[in-house]
């Protein structure tokens, strides 16, 4: 029987089982042998990672077929126009990265963690949080729509992808579903 496992990555983990450089990795968290990381997050996301031991759901994770949600902190205010070019699509390197879903939320949520180190704060400069979802699953992509449409990211946090949620996962804590 085949499973997944998910699992919230901490800030500055790789996605990968090993790290010639010493840096913090998922063979830190997990021991699990033959399961694998269905998409990725960077270094300096957090949040929910999926990692099965089955090929074809691997592949249907990471192709783009499934809805990823996030919840993301901004450096500015998040205002209309903002939201209205991630709905409508920004162009990010060689393709056009779009929001399927994007909302403002009206302050940070309280279920959400002190991050280690914080982020750096600018007195003068507001903040905002976004909840937005996509379907493909670029490089960096959250990020980079979100640099396009004038808001730099200071803090990114996958919280589902498809119908798997983090839920109550704290950092560095996984879980596991079998797979029918």
């Amino acid at each position: 029987m085949s499973a997944i496992i998910l699992f919230n990555k901490p800030y500055q983990v790789l996605c990968q089982f090993t790290d010639s450089e010493g840096r913090a990795h998922l063979g830190d968290h997990i021991q699990q042998p033959g399961f694998y990381a269905a998409g990725r997050l960077d270094y300096d996301s957090e949040g929910l990672l999926l990692l099965t031991d089955d090929g074809p759901t691997q592949h249907r994770i990471s192709s783009g077929q499934v809805h990823k949600t996030y919840v993301v902190q901004v450096e500015g205010l998040a205002q209309a126009k903002h939201l209205q070019r991630l709905r409508q699509g920004v162009r990010v390197k060689d393709y056009v990265a779009q929001a399927l879903d994007i909302e403002v939320l009206g302050k940070k949520p309280a279920w959400l963690w002190p991050r280690q180190p914080p982020i750096r704060q600018r007195k003068n400069q507001p903040t905002s949080w976004l909840q937005l979802t996509i379907n493909q699953g670029k490089n960096r992509q959250v990020r980079r729509m979100c640099a396009a449409a004038g808001l730099p990211v200071l803090r990114l946090l996958r919280t589902q992808i498809g119908d798997f949620k983090l839920g109550d996962l704290a950092p560095g804590e996984l879980t596991w579903h079998e797979l029918t």
